[in-house]
């Protein structure tokens, strides 16, 4: 049996693609606003995992494959942008490679931060491809009642 089937244009899966993942982003940000997250999800993702506490948040983001130097983190009061670089391997022998479902090559996330955090107390550690960073929040400054004199 034959089937007919409508051959589409050749950016049109990726125009739809595109307009779903920017659909299901709004409506992500809209329902969660305290956290707005930023970075291209289409060709290497970097799922991520955030945990608020009292005085801290602990992100953690999946990095299977990467290596420490080959990661780097930006950090200010308001956010943190993880940069990662999974480099391809190559191999001497003359048999090529019959099927490969990895991704390499430069990817990044931002998480931006409802509260200031404490830039130089937040650490991080990468272990067993999980970056887990811990950015602990800062505190408000407590602002004094003062009172004046009327002259």
């Amino acid at each position: 049996m034959k089937y007919l089937i409508k051959k589409t244009p050749d950016g049109f899966i990726k125009t739809v693609n595109d307009e779903i993942h920017s659909i299901l982003s709004r409506n992500f940000d809209s329902l969660f606003p305290e956290f707005i997250f930023s970075g291209e999800m289409d060709t290497l993702a970097m799922p991520v995992e955030i945990h608020e506490k009292d005085n801290e948040y602990k992100i953690k983001a999946e990095l299977p494959g990467v290596k420490k130097e080959d990661l780097e983190i930006e950090i200010d009061k308001n956010h943190v942008k993880i940069t990662a670089k999974k480099i391809e391997e190559h191999y001497n022998d003359t048999k090529s490679c019959r099927k490969s479902e990895f991704k390499y090559g430069d990817f990044s996330r931002a998480v931006y931060f409802p509260q200031e955090i404490n830039v130089e107390k937040t650490t991080a550690k990468l272990e067993n491809g999980v970056l887990c960073l811990d950015a602990p929040k800062e505190q408000p400054n407590k602002e004094e009642i003062k009172k004046l004199k009327v002259l």
